[in-house]
């Protein structure tokens, strides 16, 4: 079973051999661990909305996907990117949400991935009377937000 100490100096390993001048720390959360990533060329990894730290996230998964308990969520952050990203992502779902109740008219966000997806389902959960569902075949789907 990897450690958070075994997550942390794995992606320590990628920045230095990319070149990139970051420090990769450990969080605990409630439902995982945040590997978090600080340093001057934090910019190279979020930019382009975070396409480079999104397919860092993807290969940290791939590689501890066996080794990680299934219920926890390990999420690689960069300068809080991910963090705002998703409170913005929580908020909009909230708001949705909030908006297929009153209206009565089924509301929809995405195309998101599956981390996405989750955020967004937690948040409607919080919402009373509302439902949602992720439909589409693909890795990015699409999630309806609708009156129970």
């Amino acid at each position: 079973m990897a450690t958070a100490t075994d997550i942390t100096q794995f992606v320590q390993k990628i920045v230095d051999a990319m070149g990139i001048a970051l420090t990769a720390d450990a969080e605990d959360m409630p439902d995982g661990l945040r590997i978090n990533l600080t340093g001057e060329d934090g910019g190279l990894l979020i930019r382009r909305q975070g396409e480079a730290l999104a397919a860092l996230q993807h290969l940290v998964a791939a590689v501890f996907r066996s080794e990680v308990d299934e219920k926890r969520r390990l999420v690689v952050d960069c300068m809080g990117y991910r963090k705002g990203k998703d409170a913005e992502l929580k908020q909009m779902a909230k708001f949705l949400a909030e908006k297929a109740r009153s209206s009565g008219l089924a509301q929809e966000i995405g195309p998101l991935n599956p981390y996405e997806r989750r955020i967004v389902h937690l948040a409607v959960g919080e919402v009373e009377s509302v439902s949602s569902e992720s439909i589409g075949d693909a890795f990015e789907k699409t999630v309806i937000i609708s009156v129970k």
